[in-house]
Formats: C-alpha cells, structure tokens, sequence
C-alpha cells in the first residue's frame, strides 16, 4: 500500500537540477564531519549476503528479504542485505581496528514489504557505522555521549545549509532531550507509540528514545528491534518534529550491539533461541567479534529534512505506484 501526503501550499523552493546539487552538499559535508568526530574510516560494504551466515539484518522480525540465485556457484543463494548491522561487527575484526576507531560505509538495501509512504521507501541509503568500545565503555553514558556527538553534527549540517541557502532556518534546538520508551509511555499513557514520538517530538524538537524492544507494562514493546544486534537496554532512536509535514521523523537508530549475556536473553524473549546456532551468533557467543557501538544515519531522511522537501521521493530514486506518481504531478512534487 502506497499513500502521500501533500502539505497545504507546499512548493519546493529548488529545481530538479538545484536539489541534485544541494543533496551533494549535504551529504559531503554531514558524512565528512560525522566521520571526524566519531573517528570513523570510510570502508567497500556488500551489497548482498548468505543467508546460512545470519549476517542480515531481521529488522522487526518480519520483513523478507530480496534473495536470488548465483548461476556461476551452482545457484547458490544470495541476499540483497537490509541492514549491515552485524556485518560491521566483522569488518571491524577481519581489517584490524582498534578500540575507539571505527568504520562507516554507503548502505543501500531493497525492503519490499516496507509500507511506503511520504518518509518511507522500498530503496533505503544509509551511512552505517560501527565503533569498537571497551567493555567498560559498555553502558549508558556511552550511548548518550555518542547521540550528543552525531546531533551536534545534524546541528552543525543545518546551520552549514542554512547560510548556503536563504530559504532553510535554524529549527534544531540546542540540545536533544533524552526519554525511555518507559518513561514515553508513562508520560503519554493513552497513545499509540507512534503518537508518543510525534507529541514528545514536537514538544521538545529533537529527543532520544532510548531501550527500545523490551517489552512495556501493557506487554508490548514501544516497537520492533532483532533480537541479535541491539542491546535493547542501550539503543537509541534520534526523532526531531518535522513542521513540514508536522510529523515526528527518526533521522537515526544506534546502539551498543549485544553481547553474550544479552543475545541469549533476547534470543530467549523473541522466541528463537535455534539462531544461537548460526555462525554470527556463535561468534558473539564465543566472545570472537569485538564490543562495539553502531547505527545507521538515512542518507535521504537528511536530505529530506535539510531540503525541507515534503516527500523522500524528491530527494532518491525509487519505484512509486502510479496513484502516488500522479497525485505528484498534479500537484507539482517532482519526484526523481
């Protein structure tokens, strides 16, 4: 299902041409200051995976990822990967990093059950990112002081875009305001999660939710997290309020990844121990890849907010149903 919304006078204040400039701009100067502060280094990512590996990402549990047959290995199977969460953890192994150095990469994905719409995408293009950390690095300060470094540089990124374009206005406040979805759901008890995030997200104007798939006191979770890489007692999501659309937009999902203790825990809640079994998870298990801190930043979500655009179609290529393409036209939104 495909829907778009078309905010009440809205016009792009850029051409096609305009806008493939500006989104170069903010991507070369977010990815290379995100790069400096986090002490990151720019590394080839895949673009698929094995599926026997459990190297993909599961994201909610129930998306199913684009798969196909190599005709030059027998037909063996491939998957167009969804995340490189737990690739990352590898990488930062097999190519010799370091405590406190990390890597970022280009991720593009295919999710072909994601229920598209004004911010949502069957393309996802993402910086991902991973640090390695010292187990006593493992804990919540860490977190909390990596969310305040990548929203110091989504702060620095508006005001760069600001003076290059007179038409974007500072509207980040200075400081991102940090709430568990606990708390969330202490504070806004007769909503929905989603309608948590926009209320909070427009009250405060950029917060971090944080322990994010545990389950509730209503006995549900604020909302979807794998078992296998997050560490549900120290994720983050950063959401900002979007006045274009008016909307709470996440811009970023991060978090210190699971080890032992906490992957056999939540492979336990989620209901699919048997994953203990696959090559990644042994190597968790076994204590072979290091302690790390990861996330992934949406490459068009920024854009996308930066450009104040009112749909992620203005800002990437994708593939859009034809009701969504002509209600577009009709109203003047230029999808790429």
């Amino acid at each position: 299902m495909s829907d778009i919304v078309i905010p009440k006078n809205y016009k792009s204040q850029l051409n096609l041409y305009e806008t493939q400039v500006a989104i170069k701009t903010v991507k070369d100067f977010f990815q290379g200051l995100l790069a400096e502060r986090l002490h990151l280094l720019r590394v080839s990512a895949p673009l698929f995976v094995d599926p026997t590996s459990g190297l993909n990402d599961n994201l909610n549990g129930v998306e199913r990822p684009v798969n196909f047959h190599i005709a030059a290995q027998g037909d063996r199977e491939a998957e167009i990967v969804q995340s490189l969460a737990k690739w990352k953890r590898y990488a930062l192994q097999k190519y010799g990093f370091q405590p406190g150095e990390g890597l970022y990469t280009d991720m593009s994905a295919i999710r072909q059950d994601e229920e598209t719409d004004n911010i949502h995408s069957i393309y996802v293009d993402q910086w991902d990112w991973e640090k390695i950390i010292t187990k006593e690095e493992r804990n919540l300060e860490t977190l909390k002081e990596t969310v305040r470094t990548v929203y110091k540089v989504l702060r620095k990124t508006e005001k760069y875009m600001s003076i290059h374009y007179d038409y974007i206005e500072e509207i980040l406040p200075h400081d991102i305001f940090f709430v568990t979805t606990s708390e969330l759901a202490e504070m806004f008890p007769d909503y929905s999660p989603k309608e948590r995030e926009y209320y909070i997200a427009k009250a405060k104007g950029a917060v971090c939710i944080m322990q994010i798939g545990e389950t509730l006191e209503n006995g549900k979770p604020h909302d979807g997290r794998a078992p296998d890489y997050d560490d549900w007692s120290l994720n983050a999501d950063i959401v900002v309020y979007y006045p274009v659309l008016d909307i709470a937009l996440e811009l970023s999902s991060m978090g210190i990844r699971v080890d032992k203790k906490a992957l056999l825990d939540q492979l336990q809640k989620a209901g699919c121990p048997e994953r203990a079994e696959l090559p990644y998870h042994k190597a968790v298990i076994n204590g072979e890849l290091p302690l790390t801190i990861g996330g992934g930043i949406g490459q068009s979500r920024i854009c996308m907010f930066f450009l104040r655009k009112a749909h992620i179609g203005e800002v990437q290529c994708s593939l859009w149903s034809d009701e969504v393409m002509e209600t577009a036209k009709e109203n003047g939104l230029q999808l790429l």
